[in-house]
């Protein structure tokens, strides 16, 4: 006898020939979320555990997210080590027993069965597989090409090459008869002979989710852009007013770009069309703005959501905004720092100084904005004269 909880299941009986357990999966930790990898677990085997205690560290599509314990009991089995990778949700990663069966799982290992797609793999073989492959036997029709590939190779008649080989062959005095082809019908080709160097990088899982959901989002959503100079003279000066009064107050600097976001969230309550979600059968306008902030770092590409900018002051979007992006940069996001955002704004103006760029749509969004640098017509002696700063701003 078993039965689920989320990502618990627990099994009654001596059909499996051991004691009562709970073998614990991968749980999903965000809407997107197929897969995780195990970052490094927390809690050894033979630890007792409890509700509300992390086990491990999962890394989401999003983040790296602490994983906690639902039930009490004890680390019997860790399935899925530190490292582990691409483990599908609801994959067993660890089994917890009563104290006293702890030793009867030293050398246990999940079942085929207990891989949550498995039932639906084998109800999909069993249809095509077997009359498909039976009844297609007569089909040799490929074992022909082969021998003519053979034949035309080791003719002397002609020797298949590429101009780029025969040219490389006449430089370097050598005879085409001597080589061996590697290409398709024994065709010499000169990238066949030629070595690079090169390194491979391993993708983290947000680099890989991050363009996966690009490359869906520029398929599956018309993009169009809006380009427009913007004049920001006014906007530099109130950020130099009101910078002195919040360092007076204990508080920190207000960047360009959080005023920005306060401008960008005031024109979505004005234009609520661009605050909104495309859903097929209807179009779901929001009555929250919550602003996703693109934020580059090592691990690969986050966008934390300042929540309500709307309704915030200049100074709370700015402190919040620092510190997502710390937590961005530490690999510590939670799914609430993340999730539910109806708007994206990505800068790279002022610390990289590209004029204009355009960005994809962060999905299920509709529109994104794109913020280029600032230009600066006058200088005297490499400093500023005069700011009469125009900056672009695409909309897509």
């Amino acid at each position: 006898l078993e039965f689920w909880v989320p990502h618990l299941r627990h099994h009654f009986g001596t059909c499996i020939n051991l004691p009562p357990h709970q073998e614990i999966g991968m749980p999903s930790l965000s809407p997107t979320m197929t897969e995780g990898n195990i970052a490094k677990w927390i809690k050894k085997e033979g630890d007792k555990v409890s509700p509300g205690e992390v086990l491990c560290e999962v890394e989401t599509d999003k983040a790296t997210v602490e994983m906690e314990c639902m039930e009490e009991g004890y680390l019997a089995k860790i399935v899925q080590g530190d490292g582990a990778k691409e483990i599908k949700v609801g994959e067993v990663i660890c089994v917890t027993v009563e104290e006293g069966d702890i030793e009867k799982f030293k050398d246990y290992k999940p079942s085929a069965a207990d891989a949550p797609a498995a039932p639906s793999e084998s109800k999909a073989t069993p249809e095509p597989a077997a009359p498909k492959v039976e009844e297609k036997v007569p089909a040799k029709a490929p074992e022909p090409k082969a021998p003519k590939a053979e034949k035309a190779s080791r003719s002397g008649d002609r020797i298949f090459a590429s101009p780029l080989a025969r040219k490389l062959a006449e430089d370097n005095n050598v005879q085409l008869s001597s080589v061996k082809g590697t290409a398709k019908g024994g065709k010499s080709e000169a990238f066949a002979a030629s070595g690079l160097d090169y390194t491979d990088i391993p993708n983290a899982q947000i680099r890989k989710v991050t363009a996966n959901r690009l490359l869906a989002s520029k398929q599956t959503i018309p993009h169009y852009y809006l380009t427009v100079d913007t004049r920001v003279d006014k906007l530099i000066k109130l950020r130099g007013e009101l910078n002195p009064l919040q360092e007076a107050s204990g508080g920190k600097k207000i960047s360009i770009n959080d005023l920005v976001i306060k401008a960008a969230a005031l024109a979505l309550r004005k234009v609520p069309e661009c605050n909104s979600s495309w859903m097929n059968d209807f179009i779901r306008q929001y009555h929250n703005v919550n602003i996703n902030v693109a934020v580059q770092t090592e691990h690969g590409l986050f966008v934390p959501v300042v929540r309500d900018a709307d309704k915030k002051g200049l100074g709370t979007i700015g402190e919040e905004v620092k510190q997502l992006a710390q937590r961005a940069r530490d690999n510590s996001l939670k799914p609430q720092d993340y999730e539910g955002g109806t708007f994206t704004v990505s800068n790279l103006g002022g610390p990289f100084g590209i004029k204009q760029f355009c960005a994809i749509i962060n999905p299920p969004q509709s529109a994104i904005l794109a913020i280029g640098s600032g230009k600066n017509p006058s200088y005297t002696f490499g400093m500023y004269c005069q700011y009469v700063g125009n900056k672009n701003a695409v909309a897509t």
